[in-house]
């Protein structure tokens, strides 16, 4: 039976547990909750709703930008729309601060489990696709060009800023829309390396089976 495709996977049983189930049951669940866990945690919809996550971001500083430059109108009516943009881009950060909160905890509770998944057995089939070099890759190169972007984007802003043409406000969004870009950017190319140290961790070789034949050696 399958999981629902929101719920986590169960946590491994514990090992006294384990030594008098099917190995064979145990190793098929491990396999496949392990690819479940490495897809939530390094897939390409997880890349897409971290940047989904800075869109919304992005939506919101939009609403404040508008309101600062409204605010440095001076006028009345101005000052009006400034409050009425501030307001709307509060409603828009705040439930994506949460909701990146909230994404965040869940990717806590994904490393765990996958964690104790690994340490609960060996299984080197399966195991070599969880190092996922393509994915983490992909994450790789897909946060460089996004900072380089927000990169350019805060600079190119205030390096271009004219005195007398182009407001504070505006300078000001620019930049933090940049910013946004560059932070995303920044937790991607984490979450790449923190994978990849992670893999490198877990499926190293265990100790007495790092040279070739030493296996056999010991058995015999």
């Amino acid at each position: 039976m399958r999981m629902p495709s929101r719920e986590l996977p169960p946590p491994p049983p514990p090992a006294h547990l384990r030594q008098w189930m099917d190995e064979t049951v145990v190793r098929a669940d491990r396999a496949r909750f392990l690819e479940d866990l490495s897809r939530r945690s390094l897939g390409l919809g997880r890349l897409l709703l971290l940047w989904t996550v800075a869109a919304v971001f992005a939506f919101g500083w939009t609403f404040l930008g508008m309101a600062v430059m409204s605010f440095e109108e001076g006028d009345l009516i101005s000052a009006f729309f400034g409050i009425v943009y501030a307001v709307i881009g509060a409603g828009v950060l705040v439930p994506a601060g949460f909701w990146f909160a909230s994404g965040a905890r869940q990717e806590r509770r994904v490393r765990h489990l996958l964690c104790a998944w690994v340490e609960a057995g060996r299984d080197p089939a399966a195991d070599a696709r969880l190092r996922a070099p393509a994915r983490s890759l992909v994450w790789l190169l897909a946060s460089l060009a996004l900072g380089a972007v927000g990169l350019w984007v805060a600079f190119g802003a205030a390096a271009g800023a004219t005195p007398g043409e182009d407001t504070y406000g505006e300078v000001a969004y620019i930049m933090g829309f940049g910013m946004i870009l560059w932070i995303t950017a920044l937790l991607g190319l984490a979450k790449a390396g923190a994978h990849y140290r992670w893999a490198v961790r877990a499926f190293r070789p265990p100790a007495g089976q790092d040279r070739p034949g030493r296996i056999l050696s010991d058995a015999a």
